[in-house]
């Protein structure tokens, strides 16, 4: 019998005629299974083989194993670039889908093409080469979850960025499909930020998605933080229900930033029922993308299990250009702003996931507060009509008034809630119900104070209760502290009334 090593070197230095002699050596079963017999091996299974099988089955028992190259589960990786890898194999990826590189980093595949994956990098690409292993995970991309989560600062992926340890928890998928129409149940439970301008005018309720949005440096952010340590007084107690987990969603904003959110956080004892998820401007644009829904996962455990929780995205409109960016660096056509098309649908699925469930359902809740920051006031460019047809409502913060020391600066007119007084108190509507009106009509008129004249009584009484704030805020200031009207307080108030309402005959003579 030909060892393998010799009929390699016979093959290679014979000719063709010779090669035929040596294979036809090969397959004459007579000869071959008896000197098979002779080397004690078991033959059974060989005698019913044919020809050809017998030559595998040789090769096989002589190296001791098959060496093949497995496409299915490993691939090469073809070029590496701006965080973006082409890789040739994993023939039976899923989209969406974990990979593991060579040098550890891991990834998801996001372009499924017939020659190559495109792969996502969540990390520094630069410690990637081409030509490495690229191996499947066999798992969607999935987060921790639960209660040993609150207190802890968490990157995108879940992993613990604030020195406190590992986390052991379950784990959940972030890419779960929202609720559907049975499950849920309409808004009804208050869902108490702590801010009066908040709570009488753009009431929002438990399980709604309510938008913050406005220009940089109008306050966005604060209202959002301010709701959270407003929590604590029902974090404190100990009726579940009234209990509300937040998580915080930083994306795309300065370390340092983030920083002080949870310093600030930690002073006010509210981060004992919080989660921090941080993808900050230094992460790679996955990560940025994978964040809000990582948080969203986290949300949705307390929402399931019968609890009540508050998620805010800050900001939106950041996820959506790093997902620009992804798009464009995989090839995808770009749309309007160079947006891809598919943009609508990126806030849609995460905005949907918040919801009231039914009592069927152990009746928990998820809140949204997504933020979304506007160029120069532009409230009808893309991202932020896409986010405003997909939420509850909006608050909008105006930089005009808030440079006149109107914090919040909200603007009432651009600013509603969907669910409206459905999501208030009794005692709130009764004092808030027709506030909105009469500031958003004070606005709408106060532009023609200055003429003074051809005004009727109405609007110079609506005018008026606009004047004591702006030009009286001691006496205003008084009666907040007083909590009352005392007998001074009522004529100094028909005083400033007299004198506003001369004024404008003053005028018309």
């Amino acid at each position: 019998l030909f060892s393998f090593n010799s009929l390699k070197a016979a093959t290679m230095k014979a000719s063709l005629p010779a090669i035929s002699r040596i294979t036809g050596l090969l397959m004459g079963r007579g000869r071959y299974l008896q000197q098979l017999s002779s080397h004690k091996l078991h033959t059974g299974a060989i005698r019913r083989a044919e020809a050809p099988e017998v030559s595998a089955i040789l090769e096989e028992r002589i190296l001791g194993q098959t060496a093949q190259a497995n496409l299915e589960e490993t691939g090469r990786v073809l070029s590496i670039g701006d965080g973006i890898a082409r890789v040739y194999g994993l023939k039976n990826i899923q989209a969406e889908e974990m990979v593991e590189f060579s040098s550890g980093l891991k990834g998801m595949a996001l372009n499924l093409e017939p020659d190559n994956v495109g792969v996502v990098v969540f990390g520094n690409d630069k410690l990637i080469r081409e030509g490495d292993v690229v191996k499947r995970t066999g798992a969607i991309v999935d987060v921790p979850v639960g209660e040993e989560l609150l207190g802890r600062v968490v990157d995108a992926l879940g992993n613990p960025i604030d020195g406190k340890g590992a986390i052991n928890s379950s784990r959940a998928r972030v890419g779960l499909k929202a609720p559907g129409i049975i499950p849920r149940t309409s808004v009804k439970e208050p869902m108490q930020t702590g801010i009066k301008a908040v709570d009488s005018l753009v009431p929002i309720g438990r399980g709604q998605r309510e938008l913050i949005i406005g220009d940089r440096q109008t306050g966005k952010t604060a209202i959002a933080i301010d709701t959270i340590i407003n929590q604590k007084r029902f974090n404190d107690g100990q009726d579940e229900k009234k209990k509300l987990y937040c998580i915080y969603v930083a994306v795309g904003q300065k370390r340092s930033t983030v920083a002080q959110l949870v310093k600030r956080l930690n002073d006010t004892d509210a981060m004992k029922y919080s989660i921090v998820v941080s993808a900050t401007a230094s992460d790679a644009a996955p990560l940025q993308y994978l964040a809000p829904y990582s948080g969203c996962a986290m949300g949705e455990y307390f929402r399931d299990n019968g609890k009540h929780a508050l998620i805010i995205y800050d900001d939106l409109s950041k996820q959506a250009v790093a997902y620009r960016q992804m798009s464009l660096l995989l090839r995808r056509p770009p749309g309007r702003e160079a947006y891809p098309g598919d943009v609508f649908y990126l806030h849609s699925r995460l905005l949907e996931r918040a919801a009231k469930m039914s009592d069927e359902y152990k009746g928990g809740s998820l809140t949204a507060l997504p933020v979304i920051e506007t160029q120069a006031g532009d409230v009808s460019a893309y991202i932020p009509t896409n986010v405003i047809s997909i939420t509850d409502g909006q608050i909008f913060l105006e930089t005009e008034l808030f440079y006149k020391g109107i914090r919040p600066a909200i603007n009432v007119g651009l600013s509603v809630s969907r669910v409206g007084s459905a999501a208030q108190t009794k005692a709130m509507k009764q004092v808030a119900g027709s506030m909105k009106l009469d500031l958003a009509q004070y606005r709408e008129v106060a532009a023609f104070a200055q003429f003074g004249s051809d005004l009727d009584a109405a609007t110079q009484s609506l005018l008026s209760r606009g004047h004591v704030r702006a030009n009286h805020k001691d006496l205003l200031q008084k009666i907040r502290d007083q909590s009352m009207i005392d007998k001074d307080s009522e004529a100094q108030l028909k005083d400033i009334t007299v004198s506003f309402v001369s004024s404008f005959l003053a005028g018309d003579k």
